[in-house]
């Protein structure tokens, strides 16, 4: 491959070359294309009980997994080290689109660039989409209460395997990273993909997590790993007044309208040993003399984060 800077090309050498001149200037970042094929960060070992980690990513026609559908899905299967989050390799991908049978919106054109002419008569593998599944250990997704009730709704199997958040189980704002959009986190450790196609997607996930976080200095997915698997307390305020609805959100409660499942109330989840503060602070803020009795608990684990079961 060559490029050209005004009338000069450069051949890959001399491309190297100009690449770590700009890296000694604070002037200019650098940000490379993820490319699997080329990338040294694959430490290649073998590894005494190897896990296999799926990164994945649909696109789908609207926001509702009860009613929408996938219309791509992509993922990337990984073998990596279950005690030290090291990742040895790629050793399988899929990428395939399917017909929701209904036309896509113009939104959703726009936003994925998937066309009807795309998707017309097309089908997933489901063996090929099983194989990769059946071997899995982690499922991850970088939005996995978004992706994983679209995923089981189309294949129940993955129900029975644990998921985790790229997204929200790895503490970013702790990393002084403020933004938590994969683009973003690709473009703060130097690469770069083509986005909003589910398996570029999926393997920009991957490509994250053969970094090292910049300010604990822990391997992402060392991180992730550390993390995933924590029982936590999911709190529905039932109940709770309506004029309470400003403090909730600050609190950090989000409001489920019953739409999609589970109880039509302000949510949190927090961790196990932090559930008897939470209800402290409810009877102290929001719930009048102090009564919670109304409020509904339910501890979650890496099998049910997530699930359709959740919501």
């Amino acid at each position: 491959m060559k490029i050209k800077t005004g009338n000069v090309p450069l051949n890959p050498l001399e491309m190297e070359i100009a690449i770590a001149a700009l890296k000694v200037s604070d002037e200019f970042r650098i940000i490379r294309r993820l490319n699997f094929d080329q990338d040294t960060r694959f430490t290649g070992n073998t590894i005494a009980n190897p896990h296999i980690g799926i990164c994945i990513d649909t696109e789908t026609t609207g926001l509702n997994h009860a009613q929408d559908r996938i219309i791509e899905l992509g993922m990337v299967a990984f073998e990596y080290d279950p005690l030290t989050g090291e990742i040895s390799r790629v050793i399988n991908r899929y990428s395939g689109f399917e017909d929701p049978k209904t036309p896509l919106s113009t939104e959703i054109t726009a936003i994925t660039g998937i066309t009807d002419d795309m998707v017309r008569g097309q089908a997933f593998d489901d063996d090929k989409v099983m194989q990769i599944a059946g071997e899995a250990s982690l499922v991850i997704a970088h939005n996995a209460g978004f992706d994983r009730p679209f995923v089981e709704n189309r294949y129940p199997f993955f129900a029975t395997v644990p998921w985790a958040c790229s997204m929200t189980q790895i503490d970013w704002k702790a990393e002084m990273i403020s933004t938590r959009v994969l683009e973003y986190l690709l473009y703060k450790f130097g690469l770069f993909i083509n986005a909003h196609r589910a398996l570029n997607d999926a393997e920009g996930l991957l490509g994250i997590f053969l970094e090292t976080l910049p300010v604990s200095g822990i391997p992402v997915f060392k991180a992730l790993l550390d993390r995933y698997d924590e029982t936590t307390s999911k709190i529905c305020a039932v109940g709770a007044p309506f004029d309470k609805k400003d403090v909730l959100k600050q609190r950090g409660y989000r409001w489920n309208d019953g739409s999609q499942g589970g109880c039509k109330s302000w949510w949190t989840s927090v961790p196990g040993d932090m559930e008897r503060d939470e209800l402290t602070w409810l009877a102290n803020n929001i719930y009048s003399r102090g009564v919670t009795d109304s409020v509904e608990i339910s501890r979650v684990n890496a099998l049910d984060r997530f699930s359709i079961r959740e919501k």
